[in-house]
């Protein structure tokens, strides 16, 4: 079985989050008891949370992977309850903990936006706004809005909020998954016909409108499932270990 730091080596080596200047810290963020701790299961999830340490725990994970992990920006700079319910069933299982932010979603092969651009359809991708993605439908005529939303309802398994203010025919399809509602300011700048993030904003409506673009909101949660995911199978692929996503759906 690998030792942890091989893992987390070959995670930082695949993501280079030294390029990102991100609101929390990337890599290893809780270490087990033991630097030398084994790993032969392995617990994706979206964000942390006491929920998802008590399911990995369940499943005999010693390393739990994150898009979202514990410290941000701004937080208060002691341990208080909250964080505290968090930390305390990784210690009572010596779990390690390690989450990738921007750099996960920014990856053009296993990223967040990268893949959301491959369910989708699209071809021709490229790198949008530093961490989104974008490209183009095949063939000329492009989808409806309609098949859009169909899409994205498939590949995200939720109802998406659709402001269809954009052309007949969607050619073209600019995404930032997660909370990035203001980036629809440069799909609007680059042409694109529209534009695909997690959480919505009040303000997109008017700006949609007046741009005369298509507007997506599928979720934050939902719109960010595909990359952790995939590091999880990477990591089990390359290493022999065993893999286990565990949901635990935000309707946000």
């Amino acid at each position: 079985m690998p030792h942890i730091d091989e893992l987390i080596d070959a995670l930082d080596h695949l993501l280079t989050p030294e390029s990102f200047e991100d609101y929390g810290p990337n890599g290893l963020q809780v270490p087990n008891s033991n630097r030398s701790h084994t790993v032969d299961t392995v617990a994706t999830g979206v964000s942390a949370s006491a929920e998802l340490f008590e399911r990995a725990a369940a499943e005999g994970a010693q390393l739990v992977l994150v898009h979202h992990g514990l410290w941000w920006r701004g937080m208060p700079q002691h341990i208080d309850r909250a964080l505290y319910r968090r930390l305390k069933p990784l210690f009572d299982h010596d779990m390690a903990l390690a989450a990738y932010h921007l750099p996960l979603d920014a990856h053009p092969e296993v990223g967040n936006n990268a893949l959301l651009a491959k369910e989708l359809g699209l071809v021709s991708v490229r790198q949008f706004a530093t961490i989104g993605a974008a490209g183009r439908f095949p063939g000329d005529d492009g989808i409806t809005a309609a098949e859009l939303a169909g899409r994205v309802r498939d590949v995200t398994a939720r109802e998406p909020l659709v402001l269809d203010f954009g052309p007949e025919r969607i050619r073209s399809l600019a995404i930032v998954s997660g909370g990035a509602p203001d980036h629809l300011r440069d799909a609007i700048a680059e042409g694109h016909d529209a534009f695909l993030t997690g959480e919505p904003a009040e303000r997109v409506f008017t700006q949609a409108r007046e741009a005369r673009i298509h507007f997506v909101a599928a979720g934050h949660y939902a719109t960010e499932t595909f990359g952790v995911r995939a590091l999880g199978d990477l990591l089990a692929d390359r290493f022999a270990i065993r893999h286990v996503f565990i949901d635990d759906p935000n309707p946000i």
